[in-house]
């Protein structure tokens, strides 16, 4: 049985499990009649606007801990899914991850980011956060019918595409392996004189708190001898999935790193990226500023 949809004054059965042992009983005694539910600010956009009906049960994932809070594990920095975005736009650590802070905190508005958290931005599958966590190849861990899987971001964004996904798994953390330097064969001085850059760019209707139209990021290292010895490029936005740009990606690596490359990496871009159209930019337009905060991103980080 499924109770009518929100607003009629039916309220779903809320379970709140206090560990994943819970959570995965509740999984299997409730599949097919539940949702999950994290800030819920997502979820209760959809119920108001009619797009899903209420569940007859929903499954609170607030109090399990061990969903929430940002750490370092041994290489790797792990964010719980139930952290809220308030927290990981002040959290320390995430200075380390600019890219991804600076997605944060361009998610919204402030009363949202005290309720929402990156776990649900990223389940929605078109969060603002998934470029910036493609091109730190993050892995995502997910409690299964079968335990925990784990899963690249590119690869779970793959799943929503050819419809493999099983919607009843849980997103747990989120793991960012930490960058020391992609020079490991260097002395500790070489190493510290290879340069990052890095930027993240949201394109929206309005300055906040509206859907982007175009998201997009970008990492790369160069070396002393000035060439791109690691190069990652995302795009997204929107309702549409983001991805990787690995095309774009192979006409940078091993060449030297110059302004000049900021056209080459546009029209790159432009005729790499799947998009979409609707009733606020058409396909051509999303690909074309796609492109253009690329290459005009990668120009400023360049010019000198």
């Amino acid at each position: 049985m499924v109770t009518p949809a929100y607003g009629s004054g039916a309220m779903p059965s809320v379970w709140q499990p206090e560990n994943l042992q819970e959570l995965q009983t509740l999984r299997r005694r409730l599949k097919g009649i539940c949702c999950f539910t994290a800030g819920g600010t997502l979820l209760r956009t959809q119920w108001e606007g009619g797009l899903v009906p209420s569940p007859e049960h929903m499954i609170s994932l607030a109090r399990i801990p061990e969903m929430s809070g940002i750490s370092i594990r041994g290489d790797e920095m792990v964010i719980g899914a139930m952290t809220r975005l308030k927290e990981c736009a002040a959290q320390a650590l995430l200075h380390q991850l600019p890219i991804l802070q600076e997605a944060v905190n361009a998610i919204a508005a402030p009363s949202i980011r005290n309720v929402a958290t990156i776990g649900g931005n990223i389940v929605s599958g078109v969060g603002d956060t998934l470029p910036a966590l493609l091109v730190y190849d993050a892995k995502l861990h997910w409690l299964t019918d079968n335990g925990i899987d784990i899963r690249s971001v590119s690869s779970w964004l793959r799943g929503g595409r050819d419809g493999s996904r099983n919607p009843g798994d849980v997103l747990i953390s989120i793991h960012i392996p930490m960058r020391p330097s992609s020079l490991l064969d260097v002395d500790s001085e070489q190493r510290h004189a290879a340069r990052e850059v890095s930027f993240y760019r949201k394109l929206g209707r309005r300055e906040t708190f509206s859907a982007s139209l175009v998201t997009v990021a970008l990492y790369g290292e160069i070396d002393l001898d000035n060439r791109w010895t690691k190069i990652a490029i995302a795009a997204g936005g929107g309702s549409g999935m983001a991805m990787r740009l690995m095309d774009s990606e192979r006409q940078l690596l091993g060449s030297e790193a110059t302004v000049m490359q900021a056209a080459t990496l546009a029209a790159s871009v432009t005729d790499e990226f799947t998009t979409y159209g609707d009733a606020f930019a058409t396909e051509h337009y999303r690909k074309q500023t796609a492109g253009n905060m690329l290459g005009a991103g990668l120009w400023e980080e360049l010019h000198e």
